[in-house]
């Protein structure tokens, strides 16, 4: 495992860190590869219940792709944004089972608020700030964030972020509902840990069922996503019918 990425199992949980302080935790080619593979293999592993995805230091999640490796080597730009690239995290994310929690530590700007709210839930310390800076560095996004972030504030406030490039303070990220919880630094990791814990605690195959029936849904109009949910229910009270006679 490289040294940009660290990996800690604990029990049922894995904490996993992007390791670049010095460069604002920017994704290099490098520590995406890394990335994209210790998810999978992370998201592959029965006994991991949970994922946390954090960055080193206090002053930064991730400040996105590593643009002065980008400018050097233009052609990679492809196989980040092409859909069925093993270098496409937000398709990485998209395939997952386990949940993710996004302890966002520090600043989370452009591709680095992408693969934020690639995670299934955030929760942040007071020194976080966000920030889509997109159309400033003349790249369009491919991870999702154009396509989440409008679902989740609303297409005026999407376009408030990404048309100005404007940062906003983690208050109003969480006034605006991007993050559940605001946290001061010391206590970001033991509050993931704790939510990491609790999912654990929970009966894997209904964790995994549930993250499907709300992620799916959520992609489809609300009439179809009903019967989405009735329909999976549905084929789960058969199973626990089954259960409950034995």
């Amino acid at each position: 495992m490289t040294e940009m990425l660290q990996v800690d199992i604990r029990d049922e949980i894995a904490i996993v860190i992007l390791n670049r302080p010095e460069a604002m935790n920017a994704l290099s080619a490098q520590l995406r590869a890394a990335l994209c593979e210790s998810l999978i293999r992370l998201d592959h592993d029965p006994a991991i219940r949970a994922i946390i995805l954090s960055g080193a230091g206090e002053r930064a999640f991730s400040a996105g792709l590593d643009l002065k490796e980008l400018l050097d080597n233009p052609e990679a730009m492809a196989a980040i944004v092409s859909r069925g690239s093993s270098d496409n995290l937000g398709e990485v994310f998209a395939g997952m089972a386990t949940p993710v929690i996004g302890a966002v530590n520090g600043l989370a700007i452009t591709g680095g608020f992408e693969l934020a709210l690639c995670c299934d839930l955030l929760i942040a310390s007071t020194n976080a700030f966000f920030a889509d800076t997109h159309a400033a560095v003349g790249a369009l996004p491919a991870w999702g964030l154009s396509q989440r972030l409008s679902r989740l504030i609303g297409p005026y406030r999407a376009k408030q972020l990404s048309l100005t490039a404007a940062k906003i303070d983690v208050g109003k990220a969480h006034e605006w509902g991007i993050v559940a919880e605001v946290v001061e630094p010391d206590i970001l990791m033991p509050r993931a840990i704790e939510l990491a814990l609790q999912i654990a605690n929970l009966d894997a195959s209904m964790v995994v069922r549930y993250k499907h029936m709300i992620d799916t849904g959520y992609s489809i109009p609300l009439t179809d996503a009903l019967v989405l949910e009735s329909e999976i229910a549905e084929a789960s009270s058969v199973n626990f019918i089954a259960n409950a006679s034995k």
